[in-house]
């Protein structure tokens, strides 16, 4: 990635885009007071350096799916193979090699459990060479960073954040305890074209949404709300926390009882530091990102924030080495690099 350095109206903009993905880059401007040229310019100039993307994300949970916080140790010289094959699946995000290099993360999207007739997909990757143990959490609840990292949506006033968003019907909860599997969707091949091709460019005009599915343009822009107000749909920035001068991301699992878990989701809601948190199941019962300013500013988060919450009997933390992929899929140049990368089999299978 060519070298990016964000300033002040970089930032007001990728908050700006946070709030709604898809804003017209006119309403954006008259927010911002900057002329239209001006925003189009900055974010094609973030988007070309693959510093800034914005992408479609289905929420699994509404459909039926269910997302598992995925950790592989490894032989140190089948992670960046491991990491490459994992990368280029569609149900995979979140792929992550730990400092250490004996151990990577990832976030899968499953069907539920039973007898399709196909080797599941946790048996593929027990089996694939290198691979020495595999351990999956189901996501439960998302409790912390839905709607995106609060590091980066505090560049606008409340004032500039009520011209771009203006009343509109509430979506639906994507944190919602209720569950939401007892009204699934029905999601037509239209429907499943549109997404993806919103994952690989969440601000794609409706001339191609159009020509990738087959519908009107009218036809995609009421869908586009349809599925967004549903919660089945929402839009992500990606954008690498080190341009906000957090270059630490740590990965926290911690055991808190069910008598604690209530109050310890919510206290991590309102921590800047965390991008993501979810309860699970598994040995630990919560699963934490974090990005922080350095080491010490994880020290200090762990010992000051964390051990003031009550409920907590144990962490376990580690480091990310890099992010070899993120929300949405693989940016076409890296995957284009990537392609040559040496293959394997089970994982990629």
């Amino acid at each position: 990635m060519e070298s990016v350095t964000l300033d002040a109206l970089d930032r007001r903009l990728i908050h700006a885009l946070q709030l709604d993905g898809r804003l017209p880059f006119s309403r954006i401007a008259a927010a911002l007071g900057v002329p239209e040229r001006t925003v189009a310019r900055r974010y094609h100039r973030l988007r070309s350096r693959l510093a800034l993307r914005v992408v479609g994300l289905v929420d699994g949970r509404r459909t039926g799916m269910l997302d598992w916080v995925v950790r592989v140790r490894c032989a140190p010289e089948a992670v960046e193979t491991l990491a490459v094959l994992l990368a280029r699946r569609e149900d995979t995000s979140w792929i992550a090699p730990l400092v250490g290099g004996t151990e990577l993360t990832c976030v899968i999207r499953t069907p539920p459990p039973g007898d399709d007739g196909r080797r599941p997909f946790f048996e593929q990757l027990a089996r694939t060479a290198g691979v020495r143990e595999v351990g999956a959490a189901c996501v439960l609840r998302p409790v912390a960073g839905v709607g995106g990292w609060a590091g980066r949506m505090d560049a606008l006033g409340e004032a500039e954040q009520r011209l771009l968003l203006p009343p509109r019907p509430a979506p639906a909860d994507p944190a919602d305890p209720a569950d939401p599997a007892e009204a699934v969707p029905v999601l037509s091949p239209a429907d499943s074209a549109l997404l993806r091709a919103l994952s690989q460019d969440g601000r794609a005009d409706l001339g191609r949404l159009a020509s990738a599915t087959g519908c009107s343009e009218s036809t995609v822009r009421r869908r586009i709300g349809q599925l967004r107000d549903s919660g089945v749909l929402a839009f992500e920035v990606e954008i690498d926390p080190a341009l906000f001068g957090y270059p630490i991301e740590a990965l926290l699992w911690l055991d808190v009882p069910p008598a604690g878990l209530g109050a310890v989701a919510e206290a991590l809601a309102g921590h800047q530091q965390v991008a993501f948190a979810a309860l699970t199941t598994g040995p630990s019962s919560v699963f934490v990102m974090v990005e922080c300013r350095s080491v010490s500013g994880l020290h200090a988060y762990v010992t000051d924030e964390l051990a003031a919450l009550h409920g907590i009997t144990r962490i376990e933390s580690a480091v990310t080495q890099r992010r070899t992929k993120r929300a949405g899929p693989l940016p076409a140049p890296l995957a284009e690099k990537r392609a040559g990368a040496p293959s394997g089999r089970a994982a990629a299978q």
